[in-house]
């Protein structure tokens, strides 16, 4: 089955990513692929459109905040804009605001953000189509722990939080690859 939750733009400016759905562990090694393919090409600029996702989880949240980190160090930033108040809030509860701009007002995509939105609605090229069973359990396993290890960095809030998550991704994990060995030997 195919899901369709992500669309992008390249504008001047930044790199546009549109969540039409609840962003996810499902979505999240999307929105990580076109964002590091924008910044291995030299951009530092992305824009994170949450207008029509009523949530997000945190595998999502740590994905959110490791990009934010890389386009920090190039310079640049990640915005998000137009958050409900819950995904503000367990944003700014896990100190993201600390990484992220959270929709803010002096941004200068904001004075063009319906037109921005309408081109990316036009644009067939721009969906991201995600087929999750492509993914390995590996590997989907080795991204859920990254984005949770991110948020465990950022705060000792955030590390007894995670602390637990982590350790039982680790395992799970490990058990996946000694899985994976016995069958290929």
């Amino acid at each position: 089955m195919t899901v369709t939750t992500l669309t992008y733009h390249e504008f001047e400016d930044c790199l546009w990513i549109r969540c039409a759905s609840r962003g996810c562990f499902v979505n999240s090694p999307a929105l990580k692929t076109v964002a590091d393919k924008y910044l291995e090409n030299g951009g530092n600029q992305i824009v994170v459109d949450l207008e029509v996702c009523p949530g997000v989880d945190s595998t999502f949240m740590g994905t959110l905040a490791g990009l934010a980190r890389k386009c920090m160090a190039a310079g640049g930033s990640v915005q998000v804009a137009a958050p409900t108040a819950r995904t503000r809030d367990a944003m700014e509860s896990l100190g993201l605001d600390m990484l992220i701009d959270l929709d803010p007002s002096d941004a200068p995509w904001q004075a063009d953000i319906t037109t921005r939105r309408s081109i990316l609605a036009e644009d067939t090229e721009a969906a991201v189509e995600e087929e999750q069973r492509d993914m390995s359990e590996i590997d989907r396993t080795r991204h859920v722990l990254e984005a949770h290890n991110t948020l465990r960095s950022m705060s000792k809030k955030n590390d007894e939080t995670f602390g637990y998550v982590c350790e039982t991704l680790e395992e799970d994990l490990q058990r996946h690859i000694d899985m994976e060995d016995e069958t290929q030997a």
